[in-house]
């Protein structure tokens, strides 16, 4: 059931930081807020560790062992618009400038107090979550032909009828669906779905003909996601089925 199942998940928070006193301190109080705590002791461990599991907030310190925290914000902010809070002793205003302007969303100073980092996480996952809504990957209904797709449900039907998908195939569709009408290359979609150190296109393959045979009338003969030889999947962006008037809407 977990791997067929799209109910939401938890919440999670990677926190990169070296100090095991407060990497337990904070995953205990994240923990205590119903927050899913991954960490890492290592700024190489953090990036890798923010690609493959996508978290939906990153909690950063700067002095790390193997390279500067900045080097991570710089590497995970090359391909993720993810919240990064970064929680350093570094008071100068000169670090907490070059961090806001690599693209950290937040800078806390260490001592900190558990409120107000609480307070800025909230903070950060609200702006981050109603960017989504704007977009439809956070609510709304993306409607194609005889295919609905529910955002905010999570739940996906043809014809009337539910279609069960893994997480990775929902994640794929709603990708797809987001940019109906645009051809998405194989490479972005790998990078967006797997992460930026993900190549295997043959995983890809597979998930795509994994969901035309549950969505498409005919899998040889696509009628919702169309194959553009060599670059790669393009969404129909024909919002109407036959005889009906629902569209394509955000809420």
């Amino acid at each position: 059931m977990a791997e067929e199942g799209l109910a939401p998940h938890k919440l999670k928070i990677l926190l990169v930081e070296d100090e095991m006193v407060i990497v337990h301190f904070l995953s205990t109080i994240l923990g205590a807020e119903g927050y899913h705590v991954i960490y890492a002791t290592k700024g190489e461990e953090g990036a890798y560790m923010a690609a493959s599991h996508r978290p939906d907030l990153l909690l950063l310190d700067l002095s790390l062992p193997d390279m500067d925290g900045l080097d991570v914000l710089k590497a995970v902010r090359a391909w993720s618009d993810m919240p990064i809070i970064v929680v350093s002793a570094r008071a100068e205003e000169r670090e907490k400038v070059a961090a806001l302007d690599s693209g950290a969303n937040d800078y806390v100073t260490k001592p900190f107090g558990n409120s107000e980092l609480l307070a800025r996480i909230r903070s950060a996952l609200r702006l981050y979550m109603s960017k989504k809504n704007a977009r439809g990957d956070g609510g709304g209904l993306f409607s194609a032909k005889e295919l609905r797709l529910d955002y905010v449900k999570r739940t996906l039907t043809v014809s009337g009828s539910p279609v069960r998908l893994t997480p990775t195939e929902y994640k794929i569709l709603v990708l797809l669906s987001q940019n109906a009408g645009r051809v998405l290359t194989h490479d972005f979609i790998i990078r967006k779905i797997w992460g930026p150190y993900a190549s295997d296109s043959q995983v890809l393959r597979v998930n795509m003909a994994n969901i035309r045979r549950k969505i498409e009338p005919n899998p040889a003969d696509p009628q919702y996601i169309l194959t553009e030889v060599g670059v790669g999947y393009r969404m129909t962006d024909d919002p109407k089925a036959p005889g009906d008037d629902c569209e394509h809407v955000n809420r």
